[in-house]
């Protein structure tokens, strides 16, 4: 299931959109080899991404900013205002919605080849680096939140494909930018592990969405009435996921 502004961000390079500029840190262009058409999102604490398919010249992609600039500056301003700084890439908590849970984050530097991450189950989780990083420490975060999104969406999803009489062939966990969930043809069924910052309300309809293509694999009237059989709200919790990368924090896109 796709954001408004579709795009994958498997194998792709990103650059800087204009170098030398104030804007270089804010403005990014990403190429990627599965777009087929030019896209923009803009992220939680403001950074804007320009999504280009190969061989799209530099004009094109000039002209397309141009057209949605204004859009992009004042959708970032509101983003930065809803992401505090005290959240970015060493938050001192992290709260999962979706368990109705919060962590207090302690970090330890120094010593260590490879980030380690231990969770006591008392509240507290202790990140073990090996230097003071940035990037180290959203590397440790993210191990934990997958491991913690592998135990805890699988569960949800096999107890939900049980409930409504709806089988896959297996669960694929991702971290993608504008994608919460897909399901495909051999029946595979791919969550993004964002959706731990997500409601249980919503995160249950996001799986009704991609169990209802094991019947339907389209977007038909026919797939609707199926989603709505299950999930009579399905329109407000879409709507919600769509505006749920706002949840998402900074450091879960280093």
């Amino acid at each position: 299931m796709r954001d408004r502004v579709a795009t994958r961000e498997a194998g792709a390079g990103q650059l800087p959109l204009w170098s030398a500029h104030e804007e270089c840190n804010r403005w990014q262009m990403r190429i990627s080899r599965r777009s087929r058409r030019l896209s923009m999102r803009v992220f939680p604490g403001g950074r804007i991404e320009v999504v280009v398919p190969p061989g799209i010249g530099m004009p094109a992609v000039e002209r397309f900013v141009a057209r949605h600039r204004d859009w992009a500056e004042r959708r970032a301003r509101e983003l930065t205002l809803q992401v505090p700084a005290a959240g970015g890439r060493r938050p001192a908590t992290v709260r999962l919605e979706l368990l109705d849970r919060e962590w207090d984050i302690e970090y330890r530097n120094g010593g260590r080849r490879r980030a380690q991450w231990l969770d006591a189950g008392d509240g507290r989780l202790e990140l073990r680096l090996g230097s003071a990083g940035e990037r180290e420490a959203c590397e440790a975060l993210l191990k934990w939140l997958t491991a913690l999104a592998g135990l805890h969406l699988s569960e949800r999803l096999q107890q939900l494909g049980a409930e409504l009489g709806f089988d896959y062939s297996h669960l694929q966990l991702r971290r993608q930018r504008t994608r919460w969930g897909s399901c495909s043809t051999r029946g595979t069924i791919s969550l993004n592990v964002c959706l731990m910052f997500q409601r249980p309300q919503v995160v249950r309809y996001l799986m009704v969405h991609e169990l209802c293509h094991r019947r339907h694999m389209n977007h038909s009237a026919r797939f609707w009435r199926l989603v709505e059989d299950f999930e009579p709200e399905w329109r407000a919790l879409d709507a919600e996921l769509l505006r749920g990368w706002r949840h998402v924090p900074a450091w879960v896109f280093p």
